[in-house]
């Protein structure tokens, strides 16, 4: 009798199927993924299936990607007869300072296992798709394991993430009227500050070498006409050419007409034409063709007929990426040195009497101010990852133009206070020099670090 009342109590807690009236199945499932961590997702199938049919995993973009994102291009799948897993993302060891592309990838092989396992899928026909970030990760999984049968991207980057960021959010303030000089502060100085510094996750990932080992992994790779977050052009090309060298007969490389960076409905790129709302935000219709494109493709693999290697000509691409300048030491320690010799002076006055220079006060207040600005405007834009931080005037962004300002105002500090000493009798004593050497040696050094950083253009 125990052993009824136990069966039925698992029977209860199994997760049960249950069919909509848009002629799906869905049924939610658990797994667990790199590292043992519990995910949660559901799986879609066409009701009253018979199988077996393939079985595709989506991997989403970055972010902390709730399944619901992406229940368009479920639903898609499943209705073309192709069972489809979508799954929370990990919010666990993965964060905007923390990223784990091998814990992702070992995410996703965990999904594909559970469809392999599954009734009605034909276990050597499970394969994944994988949107923005998921570009990486899925040629990343695909290249551990054989249990992966095909691949499918949209948006998927061909350069590393902080050359690939950089790229976006120029693309952005191009959009929103920003000139070049800032641009490549962004793309340049403050992006190798970001990498010296390890503020940005994952920054030289390359997903080449995945790429090249790809070599009987059937892939289909697509980007959005009008992607403005991965340059569509050079990464078609990079896949294109890194598959070409894995020997790769079954690579095709194609765009999606009208599509976003997600393959959704837009115009230019930077809107979203109908659709969900998701976190207030539309995503778009998906745009024409590009759910059939993609199932057509699948079911052609599925019955031993992959399509063999092609490449679609390729869109303009408004903007070409910028190398990220190689991780060094003086991205961080220039400004570091530079806020200590500033801020020696009003120290050196409180930790011993003497006179205080009303001049160099404002220099060093000054110049504290405008390093830290200078640091930190560029680095917004990152942070808050959609271009300008703050309204735009003549072609810089209000906040840049402040920091503009203020490195004058240290350039005229310093000029007014060495005219105030020139002029100072009797002279200073050596100990009053050697408390104006720091300000002094950080406002001679501040002003090529400020050309440098781009505030002089």
């Amino acid at each position: 009798m125990s052993g009824v009342l136990v069966g039925a109590l698992l029977l209860l807690a199994a997760p049960m199927a249950y069919a909509s009236g848009d002629g799906l199945v869905r049924q939610e499932v658990t797994f667990r993924g790199g590292g043992g961590l519990v995910l949660h997702g559901t799986v879609l199938s066409e009701n009253g299936a018979h199988g077996p049919e393939p079985g595709i995993v989506l991997v989403g973009g970055a972010g902390p990607g709730p399944r619901e994102e992406y229940r368009q291009e479920a639903e898609a799948f499943a209705r073309a007869g192709i069972t489809t897993l979508v799954y929370d993302k990990r919010t666990v060891g993965y964060s905007r300072l923390h990223k784990d592309f091998g814990l992702l990838a070992d995410d996703a092989l965990a999904g594909v296992r559970l469809l392999q396992s599954r009734s009605g899928v034909n276990p050597r026909q499970v394969g994944l798709w994988g949107f923005s970030e998921g570009g990486w990760v899925a040629p990343l999984v695909a290249s551990r394991s054989t249990d992966v049968a095909f691949v499918v991207t949209i948006g998927g980057p061909g350069y590393d993430p902080l050359r690939t960021q950089a790229w976006n959010l120029t693309t952005h303030l191009h959009h929103q009227g920003v000139d070049g000089p800032f641009r490549r502060t962004v793309a340049g100085p403050s992006a190798q500050f970001m990498a010296s510094t390890g503020l940005f996750p994952s920054a030289g990932y390359d997903p080449v070498p995945m790429l090249e080992r790809l070599h009987r992994t059937p892939v289909l790779a697509l980007w959005g006409d009008h992607d403005t977050q991965v340059p569509p052009r050079e990464s078609a090309q990079i896949f294109r050419e890194a598959l070409a060298r894995a020997g790769n007969q079954h690579a095709v490389m194609g765009f999606v007409a009208g599509g976003a960076h997600n393959g959704h409905r837009t115009s230019d790129g930077f809107d979203r034409n109908g659709g969900p709302l998701f976190h207030g935000k539309k995503l778009g219709e998906l745009a024409p063709h590009y759910a059939q494109t993609m199932t057509s493709w699948v079911q052609a693999v599925a019955t031993g007929h992959p399509p063999a290697s092609s490449a679609a000509p390729a869109p303009g691409q408004a903007l070409a990426t910028t190398p990220v300048p190689g991780h060094t030491w003086y991205a961080w320690l220039a400004p570091a040195l530079l806020l200590l010799g500033f801020a020696a002076y009003p120290m050196s006055a409180l930790l011993r009497r003497g006179p205080v220079l009303r001049p160099v006060r404002w220099l060093a207040g000054l110049g504290l101010l405008a390093v830290v600005a200078t640091v930190a405007c560029p680095i917004a834009v990152y942070v808050t990852g959609n271009g300008a931080a703050t309204p735009v005037a003549w072609g810089r962004p209000a906040s840049w133009l402040v920091v503009q300002g203020l490195a004058v105002a240290v350039v005229v500090s310093a000029c007014v206070s060495a005219a105030a000493l020139w002029r100072r009798r009797p002279t200073p004593s050596w100990a009053v020099w050697l408390r104006l050497a720091p300000v002094g040696l950080a406002a001679v050094g501040f002003v090529p670090w400020a050309v440098w950083w781009g505030v002089a253009a």
